[in-house]
Order: C-alpha cells, then sequence, then structure tokens
C-alpha cells in the first residue's frame, strides 16, 4: 500500500446493513491490525450514518483486544443521539463476534464564533532540510535494528520527516518529545473534509508512543519493551490540505504503571492548528 488511493480504499468500507460495515487490513510493519487504520474505519462507519451534513469534532476510542490481520473487521454503529446541533456515534469493531475496539464520536454543524490557538513550535527545520524515513533506510540502514528497519521500510502513503534521528546505540536518555513533519505521497484528486480527518486519524497513530520511549532510551527499545496502543482520542478544529507538508509536535507528560501518556497537536506547515491527539499506550518491560 504506497498510494492515497490505496488507504482509501482500505478505509472505504462494505456497507452490509443500515448500520453494520467490514473493512479488511493492510499490515505496517507489526503483527497486528495497526490501530490508526481501525481508528479510521470506524470514524468511516460513523460518518455514513451522518445525513444531516455535520462534521466530526471530536473522538474518544479504547483499543480492547489485538486485531487479526487475516480476518475481516465488523463495524457496528449506533445512533446514540441527533440533537440540535450535535450528532453522536459509537461504533464497536469486532472479529469472530468478540469486540476489539469501541469508539464514541461527536459531529457539530457549522458555526461561528470566537477562535484563539496556540503558537507552533518556533525556529524548527523545515521539511526540505530533513531526511525521510525511506532516506534514513538508504543512508543508514546498516546500523538500524533488524527490526525497526522492517518497519521503516514497508510501504507506505505517507512520507514521514523526523526533526529528531536517534542513535540507538547511545543508550542515552533523550526529552520526551519528539517532532515529526509528514505528508501524502500523493495526492491525485481533492479530498473532502470526512476523508482528510479519516486519513489525519489513521496518520496520528505513527510516531506518538515515541515521545514517552525517548525519556527512557538508556533502557528501553522496540525489542525489549511491549508496546500497544490502549485509547486514542482526538479533536479536529480546522480544514486543511494535504498537498503541503503537516507538522505533528508530540511531548510526553507522564509514564508509570507500564504506561506511558503522550499528547501532540498537528500544525499545517504555515502554522495553522488543524488537530489535537492524546494516547495513552502500554510500555511494559519485557
Amino acid at each position: 500500500m504506497n498510494s492515497t488511493k490505496d488507504l482509501l480504499g482500505l478505509l472505504n468500507l462494505r456497507q452490509v446493513a443500515p448500520h453494520r460495515f467490514l473493512g479488511d487490513s493492510k499490515t505496517v510493519g507489526s503483527p497486528n491490525v495497526f490501530g490508526g487504520q481501525v481508528l479510521a474505519q470506524a470514524l468511516n462507519a460513523a460518518y455514513r450514518t451522518i445525513a444531516n451534513g455535520r462534521t466530526l469534532h471530536s473522538m474518544h476510542s479504547y483499543f480492547l483486544e489485538p486485531g487479526s490481520l487475516e480476518l475481516p473487521i465488523e463495524f457496528e454503529v449506533d445512533s446514540v443521539r441527533d440533537g440540535g446541533s450535535f450528532s453522536i456515534r459509537r461504533v464497536s469493531a469486532l472479529q469472530q463476534a468478540k469486540t476489539i475496539f469501541i469508539l464514541s464520536a461527536s459531529f457539530h454543524k457549522t458555526e461561528d464564533g470566537h477562535e484563539h490557538q496556540i503558537e507552533m513550535p518556533k525556529n524548527i527545520k523545515q521539511p526540505h532540510e530533513l531526511m525521510s524515513w525511506t532516506e534514513i533506510v538508504r543512508e543508514y540502514g546498516e546500523f538500524i535494528p533488524p527490526r525497526t528497519r522492517g518497519f521503516l521500510e514497508i510501504d507506505r502513503p505517507v512520507e514521514f520527516k523526523p526533526l529528531e534521528i536517534t542513535n540507538p546505540f547511545e543508550k542515552k536518555d533523550l526529552p520526551a518529545a519528539t517532532n515529526v513533519w509528514f505528508k501524502l505521497k500523493d495526492v491525485s484528486e481533492p479530498l473532502n473534509l470526512p476523508s482528510k480527518q479519516q486519513i489525519l486519524t489513521y496518520i496520528s497513530d505513527y510516531n506518538i508512543l515515541a515521545a514517552a520511549m525517548n525519556r527512557h532510551a538508556s533502557k528501553a527499545h522496540w525489542d525489549n519493551t511491549q508496546t500497544a496502543s490502549l485509547d486514542h482520542s482526538m479533536w479536529y478544529f480546522r480544514d486543511f490540505d494535504f498537498d503541503d507538508w503537516l507538522l505533528y509536535a508530540i511531548e510526553s507528560p507522564n509514564a508509570s504503571n507500564a504506561r506511558g501518556f503522550s499528547k501532540g497537536n498537528i500544525f499545517t506547515q504555515d502554522g495553522k492548528l488543524v488537530a489535537s491527539v492524546a494516547q495513552e499506550g502500554l510500555m511494559r518491560p519485557k
């Protein structure tokens, strides 16, 4: 899967009943279903039951079981409420009659109101000054641990350019933060806002737990730590385009009880705040 068309095909579910949908999976280099995939597919299912033109403004979710790449995922949507301004949907994802994931999403009609936002990080390198994951593997592949190299080599429709490249052999703790530029490799046709939000949600599950892992890099790495997304929340503020780079600025305020918590803000290259993300993930030493 290496094009936007492939990604949209993955996220666009097959409808089998008015509120029931089926989806397939593609690996991103791990043995289980990628959390960003099931997040975005669940939003696709929820959006398909919204008939009043409202747009997604927030979602909250829990990952309950690892999903199998070999089995289809069934999504069931419950129309909780359609009020005067907001519509609420609850989505359950199932495999073999077992619930593996749940999500609640809220959709809001367009309204005018007050506006403000935080500023994006200042004095940071721009995408043209940085190496992509593909270029990093090409340049430093022989020095990258096999598991990480295998993950980075998977074909993706998204290009990532991290501001910080860590040396896994240095064995020193790093700041509990990471910043990554990203964009779709190809956008052949205009995307509507629901599609952009689903793709953005898919991408938001990349990189976010790395901020929590960085703080313990002297002893913790992906090979000796069991990691998994436990929950994921996201708030959507403004429309945007995938034709240019977006910055994912992530920090981790806390790690405790074998869990790491990270939060991130997504900005356009000219500084517009598009969305905010929060996630807690398992960080269990093996």
